[in-house]
């Protein structure tokens, strides 16, 4: 059985807006910030600093990000803090990146086994 079959074909629509999040997340540096908030709510001067990239230019990724739903905000005080949308946004940043893992490597690093403890993961492949 075909993914079509099992799964229902979908709307022209649903096609339209998936190609613009999958567009959004065709930039390294978006895709990097995505990668970051995988598991913690960051302000954009921290993603900033960790990226190495000016605030302005995080701000405008992150904006970016925002219109296609794939982070949501927060504002406290001054601050306004960045964490991925939902769980879909999540598991589609994590199997993009473990999928060309296993492109580049007989042994992507996420199927090695761990030296000592849990193994937290920098940023994409």
């Amino acid at each position: 059985m075909n993914a079509s079959m099992q799964h229902g074909a979908q709307t022209e629509e649903v096609l339209a807006l998936a190609v613009e999040v999958l567009r959004v997340l065709a930039d390294a540096t978006r895709l990097q910030l995505a990668w970051l908030l995988l598991d913690e709510e960051l302000s954009v001067t921290d993603l900033a600093e960790r990226i190495g990239r000016p605030v302005p230019a995080t701000s405008q990724h992150l904006a970016k990000m925002r219109m296609a739903r794939l982070v949501n905000t927060r504002r406290a005080g001054t601050q306004i803090w960045y964490r991925i949308e939902n769980e879909h946004v999540r598991q589609l940043v994590i199997d993009a990146t473990r999928h060309v893992e296993h492109l580049a490597s007989d042994t992507p690093a996420h199927h090695q086994p761990l030296a000592s403890g849990p193994r937290r993961l920098t940023g994409p492949a």
